[in-house]
């Protein structure tokens, strides 16, 4: 089960990667948000397909900008006198990312990430191909393509108008979970590696439910 020190072990750097994807909204471990269930890739006996491959952490490798668009849905309409009237109905997102020159995968083979502390034995190793550990190509593709429906996106960017107590001590964590449906998902197949990983170029975007 994924824990915040699991997904501590996971983050490479002193801020966690900027996206993960999951089947669940998650639940608070140590006053931490973190998906419910094991992580694609990890060691473990477990069978419940409730608890199994529940969520993928993203790489931050050759990432450019994630692009946030808002989308204020209301009915507006002018009175006799000339005013604008609106009944606001509610704000929606749509954010688009792409990667360039992606591993087609994170390690060499099965990463095998321990569930206690998230770290895989590959990891640092020349077995592991993105800078973090994070998802590489085909991970992404085979999410986009077992997911018709909506699922959980977990951002970590410095938004800490979402917290009311210690607002600026957050940067560490995942700090806004959206649900969202895939709008579009492309990639282009860059250069064919030897034995051991292809590079792809990627394009998501996503769009709140």
């Amino acid at each position: 089960m994924s824990t915040s020190a699991y997904l501590s072990g996971r983050r490479r750097y002193s801020r966690p990667q900027a996206m993960l994807w999951a089947d669940n909204p998650g639940t608070l471990s140590n006053g931490l948000y973190v998906p419910i269930g094991l992580e694609v890739g990890a060691s473990t006996d477990e069978t419940d397909p409730n608890l199994l491959d529940q969520f993928i952490v993203l790489s931050d490798h050759n990432r450019g900008d994630m692009q946030f668009t808002n989308q204020r849905i209301e009915q507006r309409q002018r009175t006799i006198n000339g005013r604008m009237r609106s009944y606001h109905i509610a704000d929606k997102l749509s954010m688009s990312v792409s990667w360039d020159m992606l591993p087609s995968r994170g390690y060499s083979t099965f990463p095998g990430y321990d569930t206690d502390t998230g770290i895989s034995e590959y990891t640092k190793s020349q077995d592991e191909y993105t800078v973090d550990g994070g998802a590489g190509g085909v991970e992404l593709l085979d999410w986009y393509e077992n997911h018709p429906g909506p699922f959980w996106m977990y951002l970590a960017y410095d938004k800490y108008s979402n917290f009311d107590n210690d607002k600026y001590q957050h940067l560490a964590e995942y700090n806004q979970i959206i649900q969202v449906y895939f709008a579009d998902f492309s990639y282009t197949v860059v250069k064919r590696g030897g034995a051991n990983h292809d590079l792809w170029n990627i394009s998501v975007t996503l769009e709140e439910v």
